[in-house]
Formats: structure tokens, sequence, C-alpha cells
């Protein structure tokens, strides 16, 4: 393996991705070694302080070996878009770059990954009535009403938008009525990302990862997983039916302490909900054709690094071509 040039800002970064419990977090250090990198996590619940044992936050001792950032440094009171990651993890990349040293992007957080690789359009707020009255107007006029208006005011999100999903054609009309301008024209004049990504997705047969899912929630109720939900649960102003205290593995722990299933049952439904989520992101990654995709058993440090070195090449060339 060549070394490595000192990092820039114009190289592409290495991302390690996969299923919830796929296993990023040991690859990730061993790659982080050999990079002389920090990771730069992408997990929308692993940034809260509170939530440690039910998020599988990596150890103190991984954290001392390798510097993570956007692990325990946020609080349950301040809850954090996949927007204002993607904007603090650019500067975070940035600053990390500037010490010298190479950001490694690391977390299965699908939307957190998109925003921060490829940005999200800066749509403005729209206030609440406009989209009541649309709400209103779906039970008087129907939908398909709803959807014709959207083929004429904004045909191009119309094509891309199933006329039966109501949810997504109440949200494009009511950003064409509350702002003045179609959801075509905020996705088409969004911000280009100001990084470069190499990904690398992690998988493993199904059944061998649906067993490591299995394994993890039991491992996360022996490290203490209810009483990290009763500490959280007393919490003053924590919601606990918005994200991320309804999301799994912190959702079926609440109502059981609540008395609204009891503890097998409450076991079934984090295991399932989990290998269904797993299922959801493996859908979600094939949506990029730049993906590559990786066995992780058989997936060493060197051949992630060996990804990155060839998107570095085809970099370089690119440059030196373009110079010419």
């Amino acid at each position: 393996m060549e070394t490595l040039p000192e990092p820039d800002a114009s190289d592409p970064i290495l991302a390690i991705t996969g299923p919830t419990a796929v296993g990023k977090t040991e690859l990730s250090l061993d790659v982080a070694d050999r990079l002389d990198a920090e990771i730069i996590s992408v997990d929308s619940r692993q940034v809260y302080e509170e939530l440690t044992v039910g998020t599988a936050k990596p150890s103190s001792d991984a954290r001392r070996r390798v510097p993570h950032h956007f692990i325990g440094e946020r609080s349950l009171h301040e809850p954090f878009s996949a927007g204002a990651y993607a904007e603090a993890a650019n500067d975070r990349i940035q600053e990390i770059l500037a010490r010298g040293r190479r950001p490694l992007v690391v977390g299965g957080a699908t939307l957190y990954l998109h925003a921060l690789q490829y940005g999200l359009a800066d749509i403005p707020d729209v206030d609440d009535e406009v989209r009541e009255q649309l709400k209103q107007r779906l039970e008087t006029e129907g939908q398909d009403a709803l959807y014709e208006e959207l083929e004429q005011v904004d045909p191009k999100q119309a094509a891309e938008t199933d006329p039966t999903k109501t949810q997504k054609v109440i949200r494009a009309l009511e950003v064409y009525h509350g702002t003045g301008k179609t959801l075509s024209y905020y996705y088409e004049n969004q911000p280009e990302p100001p990084f470069g990504y190499v990904t690398v997705v992690l998988n493993r047969d199904r059944e061998k990862l649906y067993d490591r899912i299995n394994r993890r929630v039991d491992q996360m109720l022996d490290a203490g997983l209810l009483e990290e939900v009763r500490d959280v649960m007393d919490i003053d102003g924590v919601q606990l039916d918005e994200p991320p205290l309804s999301t799994i593995g912190y959702r079926e722990p609440i109502q059981h302490l609540k008395g609204d299933i009891d503890y097998d049952e409450m076991v079934r439904l984090v295991k399932r909900n989990t290998r269904r989520y797993a299922k959801r992101q493996l859908t979600w990654f094939r949506r990029y054709d730049e993906y590559h995709w990786r066995a992780a058993p058989e997936t060493s440090a060197e051949d992630l690094i060996a990804a990155l070195e060839d998107a570095l090449g085809d970099s370089h060339s690119a440059a030196e071509d373009f110079m010419r």
C-alpha cells in the first residue's frame, strides 16, 4: 500500500456506512489508526449525552484511541436536525483538515449521511395554517384534485411523486403556497456540498446480520438499557413521544415501563423493529449507484484504504487533466 499524500480539502473523504450492528465501529477504528484520522459520527442519537446504552455508543476506550466527533455533544433539550448536523459536520471536517489529519465519516443515519454528502434544500419554514388548509381541501376535494394542482404548478415534482402519497403532495403544495416558489426550485438550487466522498457500505448475510442484531439487543438489556430509559423519563421537559425517544430501542422500553407491554413483548418488538430498520437502511443505500458494497466479515482496513487510494488517484488525475 502506497503512502497517502497529505490530506487536502479537495480530496474525497472516506465514509463507512451500513445497517445497524453490521460491524462499522471496530473496522472504523482500525482504518482511523492507519489514516491518522478523526471520526465524524453520523448517528442521529449518539449525539445526545443522555443516550448511551440504547445507541451503542463507542466505548470510552474507543474514543481515547481515536478522536470522535458528535458523540454525546448535545442534550436532549437541544434537538439536532439533519441540516444542522451537516452544517456543523462540514465545519468540523474543515478543522480536522486544518490540523493536518484526515476526517473519517462513520455511521448509518441515512438522512444525516445524505445531508452531509449531497446537501439539503434550504426551504423556508411555512406557516402551519397553509398545511391545515390543504388538509381540509384533501377532505373536501379529494387527493386527485390536489395532485392535479401540483401537476400545474410544479410538473417536475408531480412527475416524481406518487399521487397516492398525499403527505408528499401536500408538502409540495404547501411549499408552493407558503413561499411562492416550487419544491423543484429549492431542490435545483440547493447549495453544493463542500467535500466529496468515497462511500463504502458494509453488509452481511441477512440471517447473520439479524443474529447480530438480536444479540446486541440482549447485550443492551444486560448493560442497563431499562435503567437508562428510566433516568431519561425522569428528565423534566423531555418529549417521550418525539425523536429521539420515539425511535427504536427507546420507544418500546418506554411502553414497557409505562405498563403498556410486558417485558417479553418489549424484547420481541425491539428486536423485530431493529431488524426492519436494518432492512430499510439497506434499501436506502441502494439508491446510490456510486456507493461501494463490501462484505463486512471479509473486509479489512487495508481494503477500505485501498478504495480511498483509488479515489484519490482519480481525483488527482482529473485535476492534472484540467490544468493541462
